[in-house]
């Protein structure tokens, strides 16, 4: 990811007045001991506090199981472009049959307005003080829902925790069941191998290691209710991991997905393993019944589609290759043969791509 801030290691007294202030501190004392501001936290600047409510009464949703899509992004034309593709396709799917999706907020942690405020409801809010984050700017996205959840006005009592890198390519119900929220399991999350670590924060009396699911905080559709009491935690036991040396060489860039299943667990928070919750190119090759198409891997093929995973491709698609510019309009197809996954992922992200105004466009 683009942007990070350059590493610092956070003084003790600093961790300890964040996890102490998330419990017990309004957010202005957390931005003044942060950053020295006076303005007022977090601050809405399109669609309410809330976020985008033209969702509300999508056709034949129930409306006890819609649930808000949140998403955390920073202000690098990096994550602008990802948000605005997928923000496309929320609006897209949202009202199909189908949909429980409600309202829809783009959480801003880079601690200012960007170029985007007028295209996606979003909420600004601060990021971590400088150097808390040692460089990893993942850290800011369990603060950054702590501080939503204490200051918007949500309506539906469900949140999908989502990613700029997420394209809806179906219709999302609620996968959830009451107090059993829904997350995708991923495969190189994997608690058992690594309980002498999370023994660390995870004691022998919460009970077995295994009752730490094989998830991050995204995808999961999560009560709100629930979510409110785990993101405290969450983040507190991401600056620990974080601050603990061997715990941050072993688990290195999916720390924060680690911290959130440990969470959910000393809540006593059991998820629903979805694995069509998401597909993730080049390894998925069908779409299947799936609803989300997370590109988060390089796509590299050679002009026979064969893939050349770990060697530039003849034809290749990477968001990496899009750090300082958008991707162009109308993307070139992959070869025949290249997966059905990877060519529905370019189709549309051509799709959006045509149909956003003033794509091209510096924000």
């Amino acid at each position: 990811m683009s942007g990070r801030k350059n590493a610092g290691k956070a003084s003790p007294c600093l961790l300890l007045l964040i996890s102490v202030g998330c419990f017990f501190a309004t957010y202005n004392f957390l931005t003044m001991v942060g950053h020295g501001r006076s303005w007022d936290g977090p601050r809405k600047m399109l669609g309410g506090g809330g976020g985008d409510s033209a969702a509300s009464f999508a056709s034949g949703s129930d409306p006890s199981k819609r649930f808000h899509v949140a998403l955390t992004a920073t202000d690098a034309l990096y994550s602008q472009w990802q948000s605005r593709v997928m923000y496309y396709w929320y609006r897209e799917m949202r009202d199909r049959p189908g949909s429980d999706m409600g309202g829809f907020t783009r959480i801003l942690h880079s601690g200012k307005p960007d170029g985007l405020m007028d295209e996606i409801p979003t909420l600004v809010v601060d990021p971590l003080p400088e150097g808390a984050d040692r460089g990893y700017i993942v850290l800011n996205r369990p603060w950054a829902f702590v501080q939503w959840l204490k200051t918007a006005d949500i309506k539906e009592d469900y949140v999908l925790m989502a990613e700029p890198d997420h394209i809806f390519v179906r219709p999302l119900p609620n996968l959830a069941h009451g107090d059993e929220p829904a997350a995708f399991p991923f495969f190189y999350i994997k608690p058992t191998e690594n309980e002498k670590i999370l023994r660390k924060f995870f004691p022998e009396e919460k009970g077995p290691i295994s009752k730490i699911d094989p998830i991050g905080n995204s995808p999961v559709i999560i009560k709100k209710a629930q979510l409110e009491k785990i993101a405290p935690t969450w983040m507190n036991v991401s600056l620990k991991m974080k601050e603990d040396e061997a715990t941050d060489k072993a688990f290195g860039w999916v720390l924060e997905m680690y911290a959130y299943a440990v969470a959910s667990a000393l809540h006593g928070v059991h998820h629903s393993l979805r694995k069509d919750f998401m597909i993730q190119p080049p390894w998925d090759l069908k779409m299947d019944s799936t609803f989300i198409i997370h590109y988060t891997y390089g796509c590299d093929y050679t002009l026979k589609g064969e893939l050349t995973y770990g060697k530039i491709g003849e034809w290749r698609f990477d968001k990496r290759s899009y750090l300082r510019s958008p991707p162009p309009r109308n993307l070139s197809l992959p070869p025949p043969g290249v997966p059905e996954s990877v060519a529905t992922l370019v189709k549309m992200v051509n799709e959006a791509t045509a149909n956003i105004p003033g794509w091209d466009e510096e924000r």
